[in-house]
């Protein structure tokens, strides 16, 4: 069974006023989160699960996306993806249920960019915009899927 996994950044923000896990989208954020929704709908992408950073920006980012599919998937709001690095993101994969086809991480740069990077062998990614988006497809379970094990392509 083919897994896709899917690599978002959450979309624009407003600037820090205050602590960085409350930042919120701005107008604009708001499009890129809807036109993230409509970009994977647009690919045929039908998310199974979530797993997003519990900060304020990733949540909205990924529940305006959300409008865009006929089902809402089981998600994770997770403390650990706030502020994780690629391999803790990883670790949070691994753990995904093998029954998951399709699985949406919504996260921070530069985590994402790196991420997206190592996946889909484009070195070193100097810019993954807000509301960029990453499609990996796996040959491998969840517990394997590690850089090398699949082909992707960045999208936005």
């Amino acid at each position: 069974m083919t897994r896709r996994l899917i690599i978002v950044r959450h979309a624009k923000a407003e600037d820090e006023n205050g602590s960085d896990r409350e930042r919120t989208l701005t107008d604009k954020g708001r499009g890129q989160a809807d036109d993230v929704g409509a970009t994977l709908a647009a690919e045929g992408v039908v998310p199974d699960h979530v797993i997003c950073s519990a900060a304020v920006r990733t949540r909205q980012t990924l529940e305006l996306a959300l409008a865009h599919f006929p089902e809402r998937p089981t998600i994770d709001f997770e403390e650990a993806a706030y502020g994780a690095d690629p391999d803790t993101i990883l670790d949070l994969v691994h753990m995904v249920d093998p029954e998951v086809g399709t699985l949406v991480v919504v996260g921070h740069n530069p985590t994402m960019a790196q991420l997206a990077a190592l996946f889909t062998g484009s070195g070193s990614l100097t810019s993954f915009p807000t509301g960029g988006i990453a499609i990996i497809d796996l040959e491998v379970e969840w517990l394997y899927a590690e850089p090398g094990t699949g082909t992707g392509r960045i999208l936005t």
